[in-house]
């Protein structure tokens, strides 16, 4: 069996990226935890000072899910997030 790939989900969010949230916050946070029940997410969470980006790392074998997730995530599709990328992250520390 290949070996599963690991992708950053990587959202820009806007200035305001806090008031966008309020409402949409439920409805992202069960989406998360569902990939993350499903062994899709490992970590996910806002960088702080200033809130301007989010990270979710993905362990997945095709980046079409994490693409899928961002398409579908309420975050995006009602402007808490300006923009989205999907990466492959090499990593050469950790396990």
């Amino acid at each position: 069996m290949a070996p599963v790939a690991l992708y950053l989900l990587e959202y820009a969010l806007p200035d305001d990226y806090l008031e966008r949230r309020a409402p949409l916050r439920d409805e992202h946070l069960r989406l998360v935890r569902a990939a993350h029940e499903r062994g899709e997410v490992l970590l996910a969470g806002a960088l702080a000072d200033p809130p301007d980006r989010a990270v979710l790392v993905w362990s997945v074998d095709d980046p079409a899910v994490v693409e899928r997730f961002a398409r579908e995530d309420p975050y995006v599709l009602h402007g808490a997030v300006s923009s989205w990328t999907v990466r492959p992250w090499t990593v050469v520390v950790g396990p």
